[in-house]
């Protein structure tokens, strides 16, 4: 009964509810046999018979007996005297079994053994997260907020599983508390060690999908399909939507009545704008689409021979002058989400432009983007619709100081000049 109440004394782990009695048992044995070789320098003549419905352990070890004074391995051979001690009637020749009793392994030793088990539980437990986390990459998980740092957020699921939601993937208005239930999608595991790294996304565009999975039906039954995502998230996104059912409206029953089937995944994300368009292989088409709320009069597709930077090629589109800025969108938010829905760099030209009327991106060298973004921004992207304007209400539009303006204006007239 030895060799139990010390298996009994591991009651930390036969009593842990993350690891089957089976396992344990397997588990068990391993950091036996590590001991039996640090004690005896081999493992191989011992039989370690393992009982998971009782919990019982038994070692024996087994030798050979030989003449006295003939032993050359005290581990697997018997001298003919000790084993007749055992049992009076062997003989040379015969194998002998002995139980071997834990205790007999040494106090030490039997610490160690405990550590061992300890550490391979462990293992055991780090492993099956990995790959229970691994196998959940890309879906939605929730947890509940633990601790708060000043660049990420500790959460624990409800089997006290660390996940960590940084602030890199998290939503600009995003606010938490502890005890805040979050939802996000898995985006990385990985081993550190032996400790399973599972991090969490409130910001990848796989959200953005896996939300419209949950609240669409028709999406999670796959008569809706999503072809296409882009966002800023917390902004706005753009997503692209498909049936094979002509008898659907993608984009209605995305939306739903007065929207109420999309409000939620709305408030989900920090009221981040959704765009919903209809899908089409027609690249032109689905570029003005991309280009929405901005009706575009015209498009025109330069494709790359190959793909530069993951786009496919530009695109110049025409507009009605005052679409510019719906095209173009607040801070270009519009614009570059088309960009990224589309595969393909967009710029905007204003119908009826003169011909002598220069773009601003044309003084790149002596204005600085953000500067030209800016303009960009209110739907003035010639020299001349710049120039056209008075200082004042240019000031009035933009977040630009009336020097820069000025100063703007003198490097474009200087062009016209020459």
């Amino acid at each position: 009964m030895e060799n139990i109440a010390l298996i009994e004394s591991f009651s930390d782990f036969k009593d842990n509810k993350s690891i089957d009695r089976v396992t344990l048992m397997s588990i068990l044995e391993e950091v036996f046999r590590s001991a039996l070789k640090r004690k005896y320098g081999s493992d191989d003549n011992f039989d370690i018979i393992i009982n998971p419905d009782k919990g019982d352990l038994e070692i024996w070890r087994n030798r050979v007996v030989v003449a006295d004074g003939m032993s050359e391995d005290d581990n697997e051979e018997i001298e003919l005297s000790e084993a007749r001690k055992i049992e009076p009637d062997f003989e040379i020749g015969e194998d002998v079994s002995e139980e071997v009793k834990l205790i007999d392994l040494g106090r030490r030793a039997i610490l160690a053994l405990r550590q061992n088990l300890i550490s391979k539980i462990h293992e055991h437990d780090s492993t099956n997260v990995f790959k229970q986390f691994k196998d959940l990459e890309g879906e939605i998980y929730s947890a509940e907020v633990h601790h708060i740092r000043h660049n990420a957020v500790i959460l624990l699921d409800d089997e006290g599983n660390e996940i960590v939601l940084p602030k890199t993937e998290q939503i600009r208005s995003d606010f938490f508390r502890k005890g805040d239930a979050v939802r996000g999608v898995i985006k990385k595991v990985e081993l550190r060690g032996n400790k399973p790294s599972i991090v969490l996304s409130r910001t990848a565009p796989g959200f953005l999908v896996k939300l419209f999975e949950q609240e669409i039906p028709e999406v999670f039954d796959g008569l809706i399909t999503i072809e296409g995502v882009a966002r800023i998230p917390g902004d706005k996104a753009k997503i692209a939507v498909d049936s094979y059912d002509d008898r659907i409206d993608p984009v209605g029953a995305c939306v739903g009545v007065k929207g109420s089937r999309i409000h939620g995944i709305v408030r989900e994300l920090g009221n981040e704008n959704i765009d919903v368009i209809n899908y089409t292989k027609n690249e032109q088409l689905y570029i003005a689409r991309a280009l929405s709320p901005a009706k575009v009069t015209s498009v025109t597709i330069d494709k790359f021979e190959e793909e530069k930077d993951g786009k496919k090629g530009r695109v110049n589109v025409l507009l009605k002058p005052e679409e510019v800025s719906k095209a173009i969108g607040r801070s270009g938010v519009n614009i570059r989400l088309a960009s990224q829905l589309t595969g393909y760099d967009i710029d905007v030209q204003r119908e009826g432009i003169e011909e002598e009327d220069v773009e601003l991106t044309e003084f790149s060298d002596e204005i600085e983007a953000w500067v030209i973004e800016e303009f960009r921004r209110i739907g003035l992207d010639t020299a001349k619709s710049v120039l056209d304007k008075d200082v004042t209400e240019l000031v009035k539009r933009t977040d630009l100081e009336e020097e820069t303006i000025v100063e703007v204006q003198r490097i474009l007239r200087e062009e016209f000049e020459d």
